[in-house]
């Protein structure tokens, strides 16, 4: 690596941090902060939707099980888009009904404050602990690239140096900076990832290629082994993909909130639908990239090569195959990656922070100034405390995209399952809905912690993890209900509560 990569990656952090606030305009209001007006094209919001759930983990984490496996990760796409279709019809209506600020709001106007207050705080603590995960995935690789030039650099440094830079054009632009940055760092990311096909193509002739084919690695559909326990299996990955897409893109504020940013309801349709096609594209690139790198590294294991994590083998060859300023732009790539799902998080973060929780426990009513200024206090919160989970997560040897998902959903099945019940089941209470609620989380957590860390074993699929919660839900809020025989009233949401 040369001066030039590392002026290319200052460059871009100063370009980033300045295009987010140039295009952000000027924040009014907490719906300006927010939302952005909800004045948003339809393409823009689709494409953040894309750089919001891609992050670094999609960047170094995606090739490395097409370099270990084959191309069947494309089944969880399928699932993915199946997902997206019944959230653009059956749950965005819901969000539309009312103008609310956050997904949560729903939970608010259907069951009362303390369903709605329970689900924003469940919902902050998975996407601090989740995206912890992928500030981490972004600082693996520069981690590898400062070591190899002599500077020596722990992550915890290399982690703030990521937040501040994202925290400063989340804090100024909001929304708007952060849905337009998105989309020109998706451009930069994807670009890097196609560039890196075309380099290791002319590098080996393309010889990989037909090597990959009769190794058998352009497998894509798996249809072997127990679909409850094999993550890889078709029916745990279109299924139970569709599922785990329904509840990141229809109860995760991450998502929900750009979908609310759209100027009408079926901008946001197509928004979210759309969204399914690129990622299943993106999807196909970064495998292709792990295939290639597969064959420019003569089939050599990770270990054989010298490397003490799997996914620092697409890092590797960005930093010992590229030649410089390439280098740097790649690099640069992942960083995008990585701070186009921090400022994304963030947003969200301090959305629900101030909308859910605050809002909600304040006893005087919010002001419009007092909520604005109260996100962007959150916003720098939020930031600063990705650290934590980042040195925790630190030591962890599995696949840091399998570890991610996991982690998010524990809670998926709750959030999802409580939006749901709460359409289906129209007697029940906030305390069924509640109950019901932690019971999910409380399952799911279970055998999460089971598998990783007591039995090493997989029990259930983390594909499943959604779906079993959403089923306990029913299951025990449906009991729960059957105490009342009429159906229950609506509850009136403040301007401030949605």
């Amino acid at each position: 690596m040369q001066t030039i990569d590392l002026l290319v990656i200052v460059a871009y952090l100063a370009a980033t941090a300045w295009l987010g606030i140039k295009l952000s305009g000027r924040q009014t209001g907490l719906k300006d902060y927010f939302l952005g007006g909800r004045n948003l094209p339809w393409w823009a919001v689709c494409l953040s939707v894309v750089a919001t759930e891609t992050s670094a983990l999609t960047v170094i984490g995606i090739p490395v099980m097409s370099y270990l496996g084959d191309i069947s990760y494309l089944q969880l796409g399928l699932g993915y888009i199946l997902g997206r279709v019944v959230v653009a019809f059956f749950m965005l209506p819901r969000y539309y009904d009312g103008e609310m600020v956050t997904a949560y709001a729903y939970l608010g106007k259907r069951f009362g404050q303390s369903t709605q207050t329970t689900a924003g705080v469940t919902f902050l603590i998975t996407r601090l602990l989740a995206d912890g995960i992928r500030v981490l995935a972004a600082a693996i690789p520069l981690k590898i690239i400062l070591d190899g030039i002599g500077i020596n650099a722990n992550y915890f440094t290399i982690i703030v140096v990521l937040a501040v830079v994202t925290i400063l054009y989340t804090f100024i632009g909001g929304i708007k900076a952060v849905v337009w940055v998105d989309v020109a760092q998706m451009f930069l990311y994807v670009g890097g990832g196609i560039l890196s096909i075309i380099v290791i193509t002319s590098a080996t002739g393309g010889g990989w290629f037909t090597e990959a084919a009769d190794a058998g690695k352009f497998t894509m559909f798996i249809f072997e082994g127990n679909p409850i326990s094999t993550s890889g299996s078709f029916i745990a990955s279109l299924l139970g993909g569709a599922v785990f897409a329904m509840a990141s893109h229809g109860s995760d504020q991450l998502v929900v909130q750009r979908l609310l940013a759209c100027r009408t309801k079926a901008e946001a349709q197509k928004a979210i639908i759309v969204s399914g096609v690129i990622v299943l594209f993106q999807f196909a690139i970064f495998l292709l990239v792990g295939l290639a790198l597969w064959g420019y590294y003569d089939q050599a294991t990770p270990d054989s090569l010298g490397l003490t994590r799997d996914d620092e083998i697409f890092p590797m060859f960005i930093v010992e195959g590229l030649p410089p300023g390439v280098t740097g732009l790649l690099l640069a790539g992942i960083l995008a990656a990585a701070m186009s799902t921090l400022s994304s998080s963030l947003s969200a973060l301090s959305s629900s922070t101030v909308t859910d929780v605050y809002a909600r426990l304040k006893k005087t009513p919010l002001t419009d100034e007092q909520g604005l200024r109260a996100g962007r206090w959150a916003t720098i919160g939020w930031g600063l405390a990705f650290i934590a989970p980042a040195m925790v997560f630190r030591s962890d040897e599995g696949n840091i995209v399998v570890l991610a998902l996991g982690v998010a959903g524990i809670t998926y099945g709750g959030l999802l399952g409580a939006f749901m019940f709460g359409i289906i089941n129209k007697r029940a209470r906030a305390a069924d809905a509640n109950i019901a609620f932690v019971f999910a989380v409380a399952v799911n957590a279970f055998f999460f912690v089971m598998e990783k860390y007591v039995v090493g074993e997989v029990w259930v699929a983390w594909q499943w993890y959604p779906l079993m919660g959403v089923l306990v839900t029913f299951a025990v809020g449906g009991l729960l209900s059957l105490r009342h025989s009429t159906p229950a009233a609506p509850v009136q949401l403040t301007e401030m509560q949605r």
